[in-house]
């Protein structure tokens, strides 16, 4: 989907970026969790919602290699 870049990022160029990206991923469960919570959905179901899409957009996010 992403065109191969022309050189390849430093070591502390990448790991910055996959931090600033593990934050939006943060962010992405809070926003659904307030918006589960503010819908007075189970805690449970909240929080088993939560972390699944965390889990997955982290596991998407740490094995992309294009960051």
């Amino acid at each position: 989907m992403l065109p191969g870049r022309a050189r390849r990022r430093l070591g502390l160029e990448r790991i910055l970026v996959r931090l600033i990206a593990t934050g939006g991923v943060v962010g992405i469960g809070v926003l659904i969790g307030a918006i589960l919570v503010s819908s007075k959905v189970q805690g449970w179901i909240t929080g088993l919602v939560v972390a699944v899409v965390s889990v997955v957009l982290s596991a998407i996010l740490w094995s992309s290699r294009q960051l």
